[in-house]
């Protein structure tokens, strides 16, 4: 392994395992402002409405989020995105090859984006809240961390640089079908997302697989 992969699977578990080492305090709060803006979205969802739904004070709100609303949906961000990858990597653990692996990726991705309460009432009725950060040089930040996560599950069948492009690819794939469905196609089932990997990824990715096995053989 190298020193890169090293650091990279380091990153990938620290930040898999954060919300484990967070202060219960913190994800009461967590869990009440995401009951909240599935509710009422961002822009309704008060510090005090957080406060009675977590049965505290206002002040303890502040005491355990510094910042006010801003610091507290940084940390509902921050650790929804820990517990989406942790879960992601529960299910990953499992896939036994590529075509596996990138349709357990889709599907599951998928299926939290899908299901996620919050999200979803904020691409309904506040897609400003969401949309900007999938656009233009937010994006970039998205992926690079989609890949920071998704590169070390994809080297064991692809180079480093061809796994990074091809987490690039399945990243672009479970945003565009998520905030865009289409009809006849349901990634967030796994036998849909295998159909979708077969058909279009994996012959996609074929000439990437071709340069790994003639790198391997050498």
């Amino acid at each position: 392994m190298t020193l890169v992969e090293t650091r990279v699977r380091s990153s990938l578990a620290d930040e898999a395992n954060a919300s484990a080492d967070r202060a219960p305090g913190e994800l009461r709060l967590v869990d009440a402002a995401l009951r909240c803006i599935a509710r009422w979205g961002v822009a309704k969802t008060t510090l005090d409405d957080v406060a009675r739904e977590a049965g505290c004070s206002r002040a303890t709100v502040y005491r355990v989020v510094p910042g006010g609303k801003d610091g507290l949906l940084d940390l509902v961000a921050r650790v929804e995105l820990e517990r989406f990858f942790a879960g992601l990597s529960a299910r990953l653990a499992s896939a036994s090859d590529l075509e596996t692996l990138l349709a357990i990726g889709l599907a599951e991705s998928a299926k939290r984006i899908r299901d996620h309460d919050g999200l979803q009432y904020l691409l309904a009725h506040e897609p400003e809240a969401v949309v900007p950060h999938l656009a233009f040089s937010h994006l970039n930040e998205v992926l690079r961390r989609a890949r920071l996560f998704a590169e070390p599950w994809l080297t064991k069948w692809l180079p480093a640089p061809h796994a990074a492009r091809a987490a690039e690819w399945v990243t672009r794939l479970v945003l565009s079908y998520s905030v865009c469905p289409a009809d006849g196609m349901d990634v967030a089932d796994e036998e849909s997302a295998r159909r979708l990997v077969r058909t279009y990824l994996l012959p996609g990715l074929e000439p990437l697989l071709r340069t790994s096995h003639q790198i391997a053989s050498t």
